[in-house]
């Protein structure tokens, strides 16, 4: 059989006919239409095939537990912005969400409200706290939150030689729904650029940085899931981000305070140290599907 051009593409979308999953046919069937089109539309030659082969088989090889080039791949490209955009569809008034990112790590430790989860990580003190909430306003005891973060010198734990965590962990809300804990003021910085996707943003005159945030994933029963970010007000990356995850409702305020004053969970710190307060609102399941 001499297949080429569109009988080509017919065939291979025919080649999924069978597949008991409508939706599975669908994505499939879609995916090689897009495919096959953007292969006509820039006359894709051999050696770029097999450049692209070579990136994405060195894009597998670098991705380990703790580090997922995919990912990465997929966060600089658009391509999980697009996704959460798709699927986080939430209701006036819920917390934006924003990418996962690549260094989150199941099985955090749990800290009580308003421990340290620094655990030793270098950076200025922060006090980081606020109440998760309904849509209504009212308060959301037991939610799980789960936070991880980078340290001053830009590194997750995940990315060093560690005995333990630092700036990762676990808590849940209080009755009144609050949550609190210290960690340390976030920075701006690179993602990892010593592979394939590095390689991808010099070649495109692109740079590899990300501006200071949290990450935030929060669940609690009956409400759909919040994965997001809150970013540092007057970072100089905000526009550039190089993973397309800023938004303006992310944005929050971190105050530094001098050393000997006291915090807003009655300690005093005697050292500067920083605060920001950032409310994180969940949507229902039922809003979301509406």
């Amino acid at each position: 059989m001499d297949l080429q051009g569109d009988d080509l593409t017919a065939a291979v979308v025919a080649s999924f006919g069978d597949s008991p999953s409508d939706r599975y046919r669908e994505v499939m069937s879609a995916l090689v239409r897009h495919l096959h089109a953007f292969a006509r539309e820039v006359d894709l030659t051999e050696d770029e095939y097999f450049t692209a082969i070579d990136f994405l088989t060195r894009t597998g090889q670098i991705s380990t537990g703790t580090r997922q080039e995919f990912v990465l791949l997929a966060d600089v490209l658009g391509l999980s912005m697009l996704t959460v955009g798709l699927g986080n569809r939430k209701p006036p008034g819920a917390t934006q969400s924003t990418v996962f990112g690549p260094f989150f790590v199941e099985g955090s430790p749990e800290v009580q409200l308003g421990g340290d989860i620094s655990n030793g990580a270098p950076g200025q003190p922060c006090l980081v706290s606020g109440r998760v909430l309904n849509t209504k306003g009212e308060p959301i005891p037991d939610a799980l939150v789960e936070t991880w973060q980078a340290d001053e010198d830009g590194f997750y734990d995940v990315q060093k030689e560690l005995d333990g965590p630092q700036n990762r962990a676990h808590l849940t809300t209080d009755a009144d729904g609050n949550y609190r804990f210290w960690a340390v003021k976030p920075v701006a910085y690179p993602i990892p650029d010593d592979g394939p996707v590095g390689e991808l943003l010099r070649a495109g005159g692109r740079g590899p940085m990300r501006p200071a945030h949290i990450h935030f994933m929060v669940t609690a029963p009956g409400y759909s899931r919040l994965i997001t970010h809150v970013f540092a007000a007057g970072d100089e990356y905000l526009d550039t981000d190089a993973v397309f995850g800023v938004k303006q409702s992310l944005i929050a305020d971190f105050t530094e305070h001098p050393a000997g004053t006291e915090a807003p969970d009655g300690s005093t710190p005697d050292q500067p140290y920083y605060t920001v307060s950032y409310d994180l609102v969940l949507a229902t399941t039922e809003e979301t599907q509406q």
